[in-house]
C-alpha cells in the first residue's frame, strides 16, 4: 500500500490546525445543565470589601411577614387557546383562561398574597413582581429564587406592597417565550377612582392593548384621568395623546417633581418599563393614546377622537420636572461598577453567531457585581453593541444620574426599567438595601435568554437552587 502523499498530510494537518482552536470554543461556550448562580462567573466588588461570604444567610428565608394577607389572589396557568378580541383565537398561555391575566389591585401598605398553580404549562412556570422591590424569596427567578412550579404544582407569593405606582407580573420561566404568549398581569398599588389602563402587548406580531386589537375605548372615569402605560414588550414604545395636554406624573412606579404639561411631544416607554400620564379630559370629546403607531390605540371617553401621528419631539426625563433631594449622596458611593455591553463573534452554547458581552465576557463567565447592605452603589451603563437594551434590575430603582456624561437637571429619575441605546452611557445610583441575589438583565427577553444577564449578590446570601437541573430551570 503505497503511503500517502505528502501533500495530503499538510491538508489534514492544517485542518486540524483549523479545527482543534474551534473545538476548544465550542467545548468552552457551553452552559452547564446545573448551574449555580453562587458559582457563576467571577465577583466584583467595586472597590468595596473583597470578602463574599459562601455561608450564610438563604435567599429563601428572605420572606415577607406573617399574618393574614388583606389581598389574596389565586391564579392557575394553563396552555391553551384564549380568544384576542377584534383579532381572534392565539395557542398560548393563560392566568385564569385570560390573557393578560387578572388585574391585582392593592393599597400601599397591604400584605398581597397570590397562590399560583400549573394546571398544564409543560416547562413549569413562576411569576415575577416587575418593578416591586419585594423580599428576595418572592422574586420569581427560576433557578435563583426558586425552582419553577411544575404541573400539578402550586407556589404561594407574599409581598408588602409598600410603594404606591403601576406594575406588572410575568413568568420568569422561559421568559422569552411564556411572556410572549401570554403569561402577564397587571398590578397597580393604590389606584385613584380616575384611573385608565394601558397594558401594551403583542402576540405573534398582533400589537393589543389590554389584550384587545385595534381600537379600544373605555370611559372617561372623571375630568382628569391618569393612564397607566405599560410596555410588556420587548422593544421600546412611543406613547403620546392626541386631543388634549398632559402630564408625566409618574416614571416606573415613582412620582415625578412638579412635572410640567407636554404638548406635541411622545414618550418613551421601554420595554418593561411603565410611564403614567395624565390627561385633563376636553368637554364634549375624546382623547386617544397612541401606541408607538399602527391600528391598536386607546380612545378614552365619548365622542370622535382626533387621530394624530407620532410626534418627532420626545419628552426628556433627564430634564424633565423639578429637582428635590436624594436621599442619599451618590457622591459618597463605597461601590462603584462598570456594565458595559458588547458584542463579538463566537459561540454560545455550541451555537456560532453574535452574541453579548459584559465587561468584554460571555455569560456565564460575566461579573458578579457584589454589594454589602447599607452599600451607597454608583453603576455606569456602556452599550456598543449594535442594538438598544431595556435594562432591569430587579430589587431595586435607581436613579438616573447621567446620560453620556451630560448630568440629570429635571425631577429625579428613578427607574428600574432603563432604556438604553446603542452608543449611550449612563451613571446610575442606588442604595443596597434590599438583601438578596438579583437578576441585572436585558429586558428584552431573547436578549437575555442570549446570554445579557448577570446577578447582584449581597455578602452573605447564598442559594441553594440551580439554573437546570432537575426542575429544568430556565429563567430566561
Amino acid at each position: 500500500m503505497r503511503p500517502p502523499r505528502r501533500g495530503v498530510l499538510i491538508a489534514i494537518a492544517a485542518t486540524l490546525v483549523v479545527l482543534a482552536p474551534l473545538a476548544f470554543f465550542w467545548q468552552r461556550s457551553l452552559v452547564p445543565n446545573d448551574l449555580s448562580a453562587m458559582s457563576m462567573g467571577y465577583a466584583d466588588h467595586g472597590g468595596g470589601p473583597a470578602e463574599h461570604a459562601h455561608h450564610g444567610i438563604d435567599v429563601s428565608t428572605l420572606k415577607a411577614p406573617s399574618g393574614p394577607a388583606d389581598v389574596s389572589v389565586d391564579l392557575t396557568a394553563r396552555k391553551e387557546k384564549f380568544d384576542i378580541p377584534a383579532r381572534g383565537p392565539m395557542d398560548g398561555y393563560t392566568l385564569n383562561h385570560t390573557s393578560p391575566g387578572p388585574q391585582i389591585v392593592a393599597k400601599q401598605g397591604d400584605l398581597v398574597q397570590v397562590t399560583l398553580h400549573n394546571e398544564s404549562v409543560p416547562e413549569g412556570i413562576t411569576l415575577h413582581w416587575h418593578g416591586v422591590d419585594v423580599p428576595a424569596a418572592e422574586d420569581g427567578v427560576a433557578g435563583v429564587t426558586q425552582d419553577a412550579v411544575g404541573v400539578g404544582k402550586s407556589f404561594v407569593y407574599r409581598f408588602v406592597a409598600k410603594d404606591a405606582g403601576t406594575y406588572w407580573y410575568h413568568s420568569h420561566q422561559v421568559s422569552h417565550e411564556q411572556v410572549k404568549k401570554g403569561l402577564y398581569g397587571v398590578l397597580i398599588v393604590q389606584p385613584t377612582p380616575a384611573d385608565v389602563i394601558a397594558a401594551v402587548h403583542t402576540y405573534d406580531k398582533v400589537r393589543t392593548v389590554n389584550g384587545g386589537y385595534g381600537e379600544r375605548r373605555v370611559e372617561a372615569p372623571g375630568s382628569t384621568v391618569r393612564v397607566r402605560l405599560i410596555n410588556t414588550d420587548n422593544g421600546p414604545m412611543a406613547a403620546w395623546v392626541d386631543g388634549a395636554p398632559y402630564k408625566v406624573v409618574a416614571v416606573d412606579g415613582t412620582e415625578v417633581s412638579s412635572p410640567p404639561e407636554v404638548r406635541d411631544k411622545s414618550v418613551l416607554v421601554t420595554a418593561g418599563g411603565r410611564i403614567d400620564v395624565q390627561v385633563t379630559m376636553p368637554q364634549g370629546s375624546a382623547v386617544r393614546i397612541g401606541l408607538g403607531g399602527g391600528p391598536t390605540t386607546l380612545v378614552i371617553g365619548a365622542g370622535n377622537a382626533p387621530t394624530g401621528t407620532q410626534p418627532r419631539d420626545q419628552v426628556d426625563l433627564l430634564t424633565y420636572g423639578v429637582p428635590k433631594a436624594l436621599p442619599f449622596d451618590p457622591a459618597k458611593a463605597t461601590r462603584v461598577f462598570q456594565y458595559n455591553i458588547g458584542r463579538r463573534i463566537g459561540f454560545f452554547d455550541g451555537k456560532p453567531g453574535l452574541w453579548w458581552t459584559i465587561n468584554g465576557h460571555q455569560y456565564p463567565n460575566v461579573p458578579m457585581f457584589v454589594v454589602t447592605e447599607g452599600d451607597v452603589v454608583r453603576m455606569t451603563i456602556k452599550n456598543t453593541s449594535g442594538q438598544v437594551h431595556p435594562m432591569h434590575l430587579h430589587g431595586h430603582h435607581v436613579v438616573v444620574l447621567s446620560r453620556n456624561g451630560v448630568k440629570a437637571t429635571g425631577s429625579p429619575w428613578w427607574t428600574d426599567s432603563l432604556n438604553v441605546e446603542d452608543n449611550e452611557t449612563y451613571e446610575v445610583a442606588f442604595v443596597a438595601d434590599n438583601p438578596g441575589i438579583w437578576m441585572d438583565h436585558c429586558h428584552n427577553l431573547p436578549h437575555a435568554a442570549q446570554g445579557l444577564i448577570t446577578h447582584l449578590m449581597y455578602t452573605g446570601v447564598t442559594t441553594n437552587f440551580h439554573l437546570g437541573g432537575g426542575p429544568d430551570n430556565q429563567p430566561e
